[in-house]
């Protein structure tokens, strides 16, 4: 998915380019920092060293030298007072300056730490969400897959009332698994031939409510599948292929495999993903994961997150992402 947050060693990530958050000087320190000039070795220093320093949110590059990485982007974060002295512009400023220089070098995946978040003192729930923010306007503005590394979940936290308030909707409409089993053993034991009744009364209701040409469109759209609904669905909501693939945090590449594989199965993940980004209620979502032939349970708590935000009109993608990952959930995306 372009937009990926994981828990990991920045040092350690195998991309185009990773960025260290460096003090003035670019001459090593603690942290991040000095964990990559670590692992990255001298030549690193040795090259940081003719750049001049580098001024509080803009950003310079190198080598990576031994790390994984071919680019190491060097950018400089606010050291956090009380929000009130430019702060969140100058963090802003660092991810827009890394992601530009990661562009003109033709960078096609980016690893970030959470910058300014560890003893430089910004608020870790705002880093994130600056770093949220920022990241995914220019995704939706260009093809680049990118990472926020999280070392470990200390370092990790999304606001405490979205938390809260999310961990309460679970604790509501959590049911145990067996419940949930029963209850779906009952509706599909229901007697055939009430079930033929039943279909029968819909079916006459549909030919009383809908002209023949409506009635027709109706029977097809039983007929679809999952990528035929979805290209549909994107022209009744006047979106762009692109519009809708950025997003549903979905790579390019495999929106061109469904649109060109009519038979073709997403995972749950996906599907869903694609909902959020058509903006779906929360009966058109289940609609669209029938013909993925998956369902949402009230005994799966990546089911119910996501329920949570559908039912609050919430349809930002990597806000969603961020509190699956808060609550070690599968991320929305390819």
């Amino acid at each position: 998915m372009p937009l990926e947050i994981v828990r990991n060693d920045i040092t350690k990530m195998t991309v185009d380019a990773i960025v260290n958050a460096a003090n003035e000087s670019l001459l090593g320190g603690g942290g991040v920092d000095g964990a990559i000039h670590y692992v990255a070795g001298p030549e690193l220093l040795a090259e940081c060293k003719t750049l001049g320093g580098c001024k509080t949110g803009k950003a310079k590059i190198t080598g990576g030298y031994n790390l994984p990485a071919k680019y190491v982007i060097h950018t400089v974060g606010p050291i956090y007072e009380d929000g009130k002295h430019g702060e969140k512009a100058l963090l802003e400023s660092c991810y827009r300056e890394s992601l530009a220089l990661a562009k003109v070098h033709n960078c096609e995946t980016v690893a970030f730490p959470l910058i300014s978040s560890g003893v430089y003192g910004y608020p870790k729930d705002q880093a994130l969400k600056v770093a949220i923010d920022v990241i995914s306007d220019f995704l939706l503005e260009n093809e680049m897959k990118v990472y926020i590394v999280i070392f470990d979940k200390a370092a990790y936290k999304i606001s405490e009332k979205l938390f809260s308030d999310i961990a309460e909707y679970i604790d509501d409409n959590y049911v145990d698994e067996h419940t949930d089993y029963r209850r779906e053993s009952m509706r599909m034991n229901v007697p055939m031939q009430a079930s033929i009744g039943l279909f029968e009364a819909d079916l006459c209701e549909c030919k009383a409510m809908l002209s023949d040409d409506d009635l027709d469109a109706k029977l097809k759209q039983i007929d679809e599948s999952f990528s035929q609904m979805l290209l549909r669905k994107i022209d009744e909501k006047g979106m762009t292929d692109a519009e809708c693939y950025k997003k549903a945090n979905i790579d390019r590449k495999l929106f061109s495999k469904i649109r060109s594989d009519v038979h073709y199965k997403p995972s749950k993940p996906t599907a869903i993903a694609f909902a959020i980004s058509l903006e779906l209620t929360l009966s058109e979502t289940e609609d669209m994961l029938k013909k993925a032939r998956f369902a949402l349970s009230h005994s799966n708590k990546f089911d119910i997150i996501i329920e949570y935000f559908i039912s609050k009109g919430n349809y930002n993608i990597f806000e969603i992402n961020e509190a699956l990952f808060a609550f070690d959930q599968s991320l929305l995306g390819a």
